[in-house]
């Protein structure tokens, strides 16, 4: 291109645009990915998380940290546990407890499915999962209230002892009601709250029946 010879740029003129690259201008955080971390790290995170959302249930307060960073791995663990715990237990001697165990996991997912569906028609604010992960683990008295049955029922099976199970249970299934209530009460309108909290106590009252009415092979 000859003609281009004869053109000359002031050096008065700035030229627009970044050609420099920053050095330090963001953190190593943001270089650092869950997949570049050792296994045992991220275990310890997970088993840490849901040890925090255990307190906060069993000293239930208004907080949002079951809400904010929701997992199903305490749930699940606590339906296998209450599951495992109920297993063996029927009138039928002839009934391995396999049909207890599934009960148990139909009880808890299907009816916190249902209470969910209704919070949510109801028009709650709070996600599908946020509401599965706070009924899941407010079963965390209940599984309390399991063991200490089955180690009264190791002592034998008398009035005393349904005295002592149905004080136990029944301060664990008012736990759990309260402790699921306090934090999903404030995602509902305020003139439907009863209409959410019903359908708990109910959720939690069946399965309290479960264990109260629990009785070994």
């Amino acid at each position: 291109f000859p003609g281009l010879a004869d053109v000359s740029i002031p050096q008065d003129i700035p030229v627009e645009g970044e050609i420099t690259v920053p050095v330090g201008s963001h953190s190593p955080d943001e270089d650092y990915s869950t997949l570049d971390e050792p296994v045992k790290d991220t275990i310890m995170r997970d088993l840490k998380a849901v040890g925090k959302k255990f307190v906060h249930v069993m000293y239930p307060r208004k907080s949002s940290a079951l809400l904010r960073d929701w997992d199903l791995w305490g749930p699940l663990v606590l339906c296998v546990s209450l599951a495992l715990m109920l297993q063996g237990g029927s009138a039928d001697s002839k009934d391995d407890g396999g049909p207890q165990f599934a009960e148990v996991f139909v009880i808890i997912w299907f009816g916190a499915v249902v209470i969910t569906l209704n919070s949510k028609l109801l028009g709650g604010t709070i996600s599908f999962f946020q509401s599965l992960c706070v009924l899941g683990y407010c079963v965390l008295p209940l599984t309390v209230a399991m063991l200490v049955c089955r180690l009264v029922l190791l002592a034998g099976m008398g009035t005393i002892s349904f005295i002592i199970r149905l004080i136990v249970v029944g301060a664990m299934f008012a736990w759990s009601t309260l402790a699921s209530t306090a934090f999903l009460a404030d995602s509902q309108p305020p003139n439907r709250k009863a209409l959410v909290v019903y359908p708990i106590f109910l959720f939690y009252f069946v399965i309290s029946w479960m264990i109260l009415t629990f009785t070994p092979q």
